[in-house]
């Protein structure tokens, strides 16, 4: 992840960085993370940790706005400390980075509470699109495993409304397939954040869902999209 292009990052205009804590055991890895992470004055990172147990305690201790969490830890995997900081800390988001890809892996760390999902090696800028959907309130799935989740995972049926989604509701799940947060849609599509949420809210609603993953599974699956 290098410093060389910095990236735009959406996040909402506020009078305070986002804090940020990082758990991960690759010294190398924490050490990249926090320098890349640092180009942004919207982020300061307020801790480290190199283990599951001493991330949860760090989290509790620090509350966090954002933990980058690791899923191969010592001692406390990824997955069960996420579990603990989300049962803790229901404001906190929790942005897993990880080389882990099986199935399994993937399937608990969906079950695990976290808001989005990076594979170790993709660029700073797509870590960025994480942490942007994770504080808007969205779910991010890297590409490589939104794939295995569709493949593997069998989604909620999509109701009969399905058929009536909109040529904007269209447009709009499409760019939430792609991984977009709300923001970077209405800036897409030139109309406003709250005109987004509206249209995200209905396309769940029209295809019985109750998320953003759930939603684009189904899209892809369903051949919406």
């Amino acid at each position: 992840m290098s410093q060389n292009t910095v990236f735009p990052l959406n996040l909402p205009s506020s009078a305070s960085p986002l804090r940020v804590l990082i758990v991960e055991d690759d010294p190398m890895m924490q050490l990249g993370l926090e320098q890349s992470l640092m180009a942004y004055p919207q982020l300061e990172i307020v801790g480290q940790a190199e283990d599951g147990y001493l991330g949860v305690q760090a989290a509790l201790k620090l509350k966090p706005d954002l933990v980058v969490m690791d899923i191969g830890l010592p001692r406390l995997d990824g997955i069960a400390a996420t579990q603990q900081i989300k049962a803790a800390l229901r404001e906190t988001h929790v942005v897993m980075l990880t080389s882990h890809k099986t199935d399994t892996e993937i399937i608990a760390a969906l079950s695990s509470g976290a808001d989005a999902y990076c594979i170790k090696g993709a660029s700073i800028e797509r870590l960025l699109n994480a942490i942007s959907a994770a504080v808007e309130g969205a779910t991010y799935l890297d590409p490589q495993i939104a794939r295995r989740v569709i493949e593997n995972l069998k989604p909620p049926s999509p109701s009969g409304n399905a058929a009536n989604l909109s040529q904007r509701e269209l447009e709009v799940l499409k760019l939430m397939v792609d991984g977009h947060s709300n923001p970077e849609i209405a800036e897409k599509l030139y109309l406003s954040p709250n005109t987004i949420k509206t249209h995200v809210r209905g396309i769940m609603n029209k295809l019985s869902v109750d998320d953003r993953v759930q939603a684009a599974v189904v899209a892809l699956r369903s051949g919406l999209v």
